[in-house]
């Protein structure tokens, strides 16, 4: 099976945006602070079965995820944009 991973990335991308702003809600309206790894959780638990890992590299998709939601929130994501 081919895998189109601009689209997968694009997607993930999309869904860790998601969380990060679902995260921040929370946060804002209970008061707690929350950690990068709640938002990875949140992006793992919304993935379908069989969401693809990564192929190379010795980083997992959780380490991908959680690097993602770093760059959203830093704004690093969208320096180049």
């Amino acid at each position: 099976m081919d895998v189109d991973y601009e689209s997968l990335a694009l997607d993930l991308i999309a869904r860790t945006e998601r969380a990060v702003e679902n995260v921040a809600h929370l946060a804002v309206d209970t008061d707690i602070t929350f950690k990068i790894e709640d938002i990875a959780d949140a992006v793992e638990r919304g993935l379908p079965a069989g969401y693809p890992e990564p192929t190379t590299g010795d980083g997992t998709r959780r380490d991908v995820i959680m690097q993602m939601a770093r760059e959203i929130l830093s704004g690093e994501m969208y320096e180049d944009a």
